[in-house]
């Protein structure tokens, strides 16, 4: 049995038998007493931020620019995968993959094209990632290697077209392709008239008959403050709009790897993507590393976060792993050289090398993680690789919080006994549905204060595909206050995984926070309910205590019935208030997972002085599985609006299945 009362104050206060649970939920008029004369806690600056990976196409296919697919023609090793060969009925034309010519060590593969029609000349084509955006008034920046076997100089076509060839959006003609590598750029520019689409390809079309060879082929739509080798700019204002405080990189699985050998290698992310070799990634397809250590921080600072760094630890999901010792200690070494890589000026080498990549200043860094998910070591190695790690990483650097997978209280992090005493913070992971996220929303309210930071480095309600539904945000947003009362404690959090792409063979987990095809993306109930709490918030906790509040019943699914599981009675109506120090802006959230309306009685002890007019952000849905998508992308989004009967006493009706905010001016 639940114990209820648990959610009721702030920062494990208990209430020792003033009232019982049965006086608190559900037997008496539903009323919640904010205490503004003093601040319980204060909210920890960081609290909101963000995860990412290389999963369901989230940076190739998805944030990170690039529109050829294959670019370099490495995904198969028999085969030239979303290349085609376009020619003529009857012309004998070929294609394949060549590595006798290679351009450099990191571009050994090429793709030879054989045309033997001078009237109707063959070409190579790319369908992109579900095709090539077409939008108008659009400038795309395109570039290839190329080399032709023929006696003189020649021209080559490159022009974005339908699928059929019917329809040429845009076109360049390249000139002086020789008889040696060389790099070519161009600039393709769509008409005014021209209409979106996404049934398209790249196609590359020689002039003359003959032997030719391309590599590294690539083109770029405009990106996010035009930066070269950039992001796709919708998502990226998604991001954005978030206001997120951090970016957890490079994230989960992608940074362990399959094997030592398909692991995130940053030194090989590093400098031009010509000198980039990529590598095989953990969710089914090979990573271009066009997203690179320096994409990583510049995405950091476009959208004003800080970087949290997580370092390869000596684990990979295959379950090999080193021991604390000399083997790992090249690895401890290499971590410390991406520290210096981060954070260094240009008199260290690293920085230096920071320097020449194109960024002079250090990023910030404060938080370093060791590993991901390292309860998955079934070794129980991480006790000895953690140690090693940290003691280097301090010796070093003493002012950076160390982050361990292992300590927390989540199953991964208690599967095997860790010594967490040389955590600064440790990593808790919950994936859940929304009666679980529900019913544990006071998770954290009795947590020892004394023990190490806690840091929920990935959190979700999966009820939903490809993306959450709003059941999910309501989830959601209780989990949230649940963290946010406790953010003494819960100093950083960020949901996972973060993006998805919708089209057909996209994504590889179920549910997303947002979702994107070529041409377009969206938000879902659970990122409009991120966005919310985090825009909305404090930095203080202003304590609270409920009476009455209104208790739901557990859903069974049918393994539950045929288990003969009981279902079990815990809150309908959740909360959580914060407010600001400098201006006297209190931010009550309240979160109705009911059916009906909640008519709340609201007190406000200890504010002199209360403005009668507050702002009122609510979203809501009609019912639990509504949600968003690629064509309806805005179904359920927060409307503002204003009440103007703020007192000390007064009573607000909390839509049902809803999530709002209620902006308070007190002094």
């Amino acid at each position: 049995m639940l114990t209820f009362k648990r959610l009721l104050l702030p920062l494990g206060i208990v209430l020792n038998g003033l009232l019982s649970p049965s006086l608190l939920y559900g037997q008496t008029k539903p009323k919640l007493t904010l205490d503004l004369s003093r601040a319980a806690a204060h909210v920890s600056p960081r609290l909101y931020g963000l995860m990412t990976e290389e999963i369901n196409y989230s940076y190739d296919g998805g944030i990170y620019g690039e529109l050829v697919r294959n670019r370099a023609f490495r995904d198969h090793a028999d085969k030239a995968d979303h290349w085609f060969l376009i020619k003529a009925d009857g012309d004998s034309a070929s294609m394949k993959l060549d590595t006798k010519h290679p351009v450099n060590q990191a571009l050994p593969v090429s793709l030879h094209l054989k045309t033997t029609s001078a009237n109707t000349p063959a070409g190579i084509a790319n369908d992109g990632f579900w095709g090539i955006p077409v939008k108008p008034t659009t400038t795309y920046k395109g570039s290839f290697y190329a080399f032709t076997e023929n006696a003189a100089k020649t021209a080559i076509s490159a022009s974005i077209e339908s699928t059929d060839g019917k329809t040429v959006y845009a076109k360049a003609e390249i000139m002086g392709i020789g008889s040696s590598w060389k790099k070519f750029t161009y600039t393709l520019t769509t008409a005014q008239t021209a209409k979106p689409a996404a049934d398209t390809r790249l196609v590359l079309r020689p002039a003359t008959a003959g032997s030719y060879f391309f590599s590294l082929v690539s083109l770029f739509p405009p990106t996010f403050n035009n930066r070269t080798n950039g992001n796709r700019p919708d998502i990226m204002q998604l991001l954005a709009d978030m206001k997120p405080s951090f970016l957890r990189l490079p994230g989960g699985n992608y940074l362990e790897g399959g094997m030592f050998s398909t692991r995130f290698d940053w030194k090989k992310t590093l400098g031009p993507i010509d000198y980039r070799p990529g590598h095989m990634g953990t969710w089914g397809y090979r990573s271009s590393d066009g997203m690179g250590l320096l994409e990583y921080l510049e995405w950091c600072e476009d959208l004003h976060m800080e970087p949290l760094l997580a370092v390869f630890a000596g684990y990979a999901l295959n379950g090999d792993y080193l021991e604390k010792g000399p083997l790992l200690k090249p690895f401890v070494d290499e971590a410390l050289e991406e520290i210096e890589y981060v954070t260094g000026d240009t008199t260290t080498a690293w920085g230096k090398k920071r320097a020449q990549d194109g960024h002079p200043a250090p990023f910030p860094l404060h938080y370093v993680e060791v590993g991901n998910e390292d309860g998955f070591d079934k070794s129980t190695s991480y006790n000895g690789r953690f140690e090693q790690f940290a003691d280097a990483i301090k010796a070093k650097y003493p002012n950076l919080q160390v982050v361990a997978t292992m300590g927390g209280k989540d199953w991964l992090g208690t599967r095997y006994p860790f010594d967490a005493s040389k955590a600064d913070v440790v990593d808790e992971h919950y994936y859940r549905n929304a009666f679980e996220m529900e019913s544990d929303a006071d998770h954290y309210d009795n947590y020892d204060r004394k023990g190490p930071k806690v840091f929920v480095g990935e959190w979700a309600t999966r009820e939903g595909s490809p993306t959450p539904n709003f059941n999910s945000a309501l989830g959601d947003a209780a989990w949230m206050t649940g963290m946010e009362r406790n953010s003494d404690i819960v100093i950083m959090s960020c949901s996972a995984p973060l993006f998805v792409n919708v089209n057909p063979g996209g994504m590889q987990w179920a549910s997303d926070l947002i979702g994107y095809n070529t041409l377009s993306s969206y938000g879902s109930p659970s990122y409009y309910a991120q966005q919310m709490f985090n825009t909305y918030k404090g930095d203080e906790i202003i304590a609270i205590q409920g009476e009455g509040i209104p208790t739901q019943l557990q859903k069974l699914n049918h393994k539950d019935s045929l288990a003969s599981v009981k279902p079990k009675t815990y809150p309908g109506l959740f909360y959580v208030a914060t407010r600001d120090s400098k201006t006297g802006t209190v931010y009550l959230k309240v979160v109705n997972c009911l059916a009906t309306a909640q008519n709340i009685d609201l007190e406000l002890n200890g504010a002199t002085k209360v403005k009668p007019a507050a702002k009122v952000i609510t979203m809501k849905a009609d019912k639990p599985e509504d949600t968003n998508t690629i064509t309806e992308p805005k179904k359920i989004v927060p409307v503002n609006s204003k009440f103007n009967g703020v007192k000390n006493s007064f009573n607000y009706a909390f839509e049902p299945y809803s999530i709002t905010i209620l902006q308070l001016e007190t002094k």
